[in-house]
């Protein structure tokens, strides 16, 4: 059985894949921060997405989405400042959620915000 890096790196692959076909541009992978990290930034007509990957193989703790809790959010929020900082602000911005599971992967658009 794959530990938890390894499931997590499968399931930002599954996502971004999910995302190019859907057509985003992937900017980045695993953009961090000293405390936290943004899976995917992905940026599709205009709007750059900041997408939280949560795999989970059952709903039994609940489903991926609720585990991106405020702090959490708190964090990717505070990654994407910098990346916005960074990169300029001539964007609009949203935060994503994708689930991925063993039946598919749910693209969660604007799944919290600011």
């Amino acid at each position: 059985m794959a530990d938890n890096k390894q499931k997590g790196d499968l399931g930002e692959s599954l996502a971004a894949e999910y995302l190019i076909k859907k057509g985003y541009s992937i900017i980045g992978r695993n953009y961090r921060i000293r405390n936290a990290e943004i899976d995917i930034i992905a940026e599709k007509d205009g709007t750059i997405a900041f997408v939280e990957v949560k795999y989970r193989k059952n709903n039994a703790l609940g489903t991926p989405a609720e585990a991106v809790n405020y702090a959490k959010q708190k964090k990717i929020i505070s990654a994407a400042l910098r990346f916005i900082a960074e990169n300029g602000d001539d964007n609009d911005y949203r935060f994503d959620v994708c689930e991925v599971t063993p039946y598919g992967i749910n693209h969660i658009e604007n799944a919290f915000w600011i």
